[in-house]
């Protein structure tokens, strides 16, 4: 049996809140700056929580097609704008089928998909649903008023399609939807696709466009986002006592992964290494999570292991970091059980403080500041860290940016249904 491929990232892209692309999104981070505002996409009023992290996206002008944008939800088309700019970004000649890319060589290397996202295409279901009902004044809807495209919303594998149908890919194709860890998940699972040799370049990443009426209320409901209505910008503050809840957000982020000996004999530039991952359920609430963090904890070690890494090896650690009282105590207790004292002397961060939480899109976000973390050595802050919580007693980069260098990234998620995963990335020369 052969040894598993190792796997580069080559190519990043990213729509996110306050950056449209990776540059951008970048400078938002290492300034410190919060693209947290109020709501604008409808009247939130009525609703608890009345902040969000919206993207100023312009399909338009981020490469899609009127006909794309006709036929696709946001979240996709956020997607799809991710995805060119990671494949400009990594070099690679991926092209519409039958124009002679490299999916079109059937010698070529084999080329997959690895798509997450929690909540699919909630925004435009959610408006299908109020045009059909007549604004839910009619229990039986009228079909006869629905979008052609219904079904294509619908479907979840949407996604994946549309990304494989505009870079020509003919490998594996996938969409994971496993709540707030899909992110992670997708970039796992196309990680590993290349480490069996069932792939040799995967697009990988993770999309959501939560942020709707039915979405908002949802979370108010649970009284999971913040009540911080009078001070947006500082309404997510993950890891400060005085935290309430996280703000709902939007966004996508998509990484070129590849054979690391082929990304290098073409002479691409390796921004890191997807070095290990692992993922574990608590199998204890749909929503309530274990006050030890063992299962994160055990998600952390295999990760570790995976990547043939010690706690002392870890440079930087991309907290899940919600701003929610139970996640940011009960990841804080995970650190500390799988990190041993070096919990104490790592920098942690939470860059959902600046660009929110997007539910399942926000696993790849931040998988790609990581990447960049390791690329300029430079820790995003924690931003509105102003109090300490005396539970969660670590280095959380309050506030502002830090140079540290950085060759070993570890990032955690955790999501609704009990989901714990972690991946470690590692410098490209390590």
């Amino acid at each position: 049996m052969r040894p598993p491929r190792e796997v580069a990232v080559t190519g990043i892209g990213v729509v996110a809140p306050g950056g449209t692309n990776r540059k951008e999104f970048w400078t938002l981070l290492t300034d410190g700056r919060t693209a947290t505002r109020r709501l604008s996409f409808f009247d939130p009023a009525q609703f608890r929580s009345q902040v969000a992290a919206e993207c100023d996206f312009d399909p338009a002008a981020a490469g899609l097609s009127a006909q794309q944008v006709a036929r696709n939800d946001r979240f996709v088309q956020l997607a799809l704008a991710a995805a060119l700019e990671a494949v400009d970004d990594s070099g690679l000649d991926l092209r519409p089928a039958g124009t002679g890319g490299l999916g079109d060589d059937d010698a070529g290397p084999v080329v997959g998909v690895s798509m997450g996202s929690a909540v699919g295409a909630t925004t435009r279901l959610e408006n299908e649903y109020v045009v059909v009902s007549d604004s839910g004044r009619h229990w039986e809807v009228d079909p006869r008023y629905a979008s052609s495209f219904l079904y294509h919303a619908l479907v979840p594998s949407c996604l994946a399609t549309e990304i494989a149908d505009r870079f020509g890919t003919h490998g594996p194709a996938a969409v994971v939807s496993t709540g707030c860890t899909s992110g992670i998940d997708a970039v796992g699972h196309g990680a590993q696709l290349i480490a069996d040799g069932e792939a040799d370049i995967v697009i990988a990443g993770a999309s959501d466009a939560p942020i709707s009426p039915i979405s908002v209320a949802c979370f108010d409901a649970i009284r999971a986002t913040t009540q911080h209505n009078d001070d947006p910008e500082h309404a997510s503050r993950p890891f400060d006592a005085s935290r309430d809840g996280f703000v709902m957000g939007e966004g996508a982020a998509v990484l070129i992964l590849e054979d690391a000996a082929a990304a290098r004999a073409r002479g691409a530039h390796v921004y890191c290494h997807v070095a290990g991952y692992a993922s574990r359920s608590n199998a204890f609430h749909m929503t309530g999570l274990r006050p030890d963090g063992a299962e994160m904890a055990e998600a952390i070690r295999i990760a570790m292991s995976a990547a043939r890494v010690n706690p002392d090896d870890i440079d930087y650690v991309n907290a899940h970091g919600s701003g929610t009282k139970q996640n940011d105590r009960h990841e804080t207790a995970a650190f500390k059980r799988a990190l041993g004292p070096r919990a104490y002397g790592v920098p942690v961060s939470s860059i959902k403080s600046m660009i929110g939480h997007s539910l399942g899109a926000i696993g790849s976000l931040e998988i790609a500041a990581c990447a960049l973390t390791i690329e300029t050595d430079v820790v995003p802050p924690t931003a509105n860290w102003t109090t300490r919580d005396p539970v969660c007693d670590l280095d959380y980069v309050p506030n502002v940016a830090r140079d540290h260098a950085v060759d070993v990234a570890l990032s955690v998620g955790s999501g609704f249904g009990g989901f714990q995963s972690a991946v470690v990335l590692t410098g490209p020369n390590r």
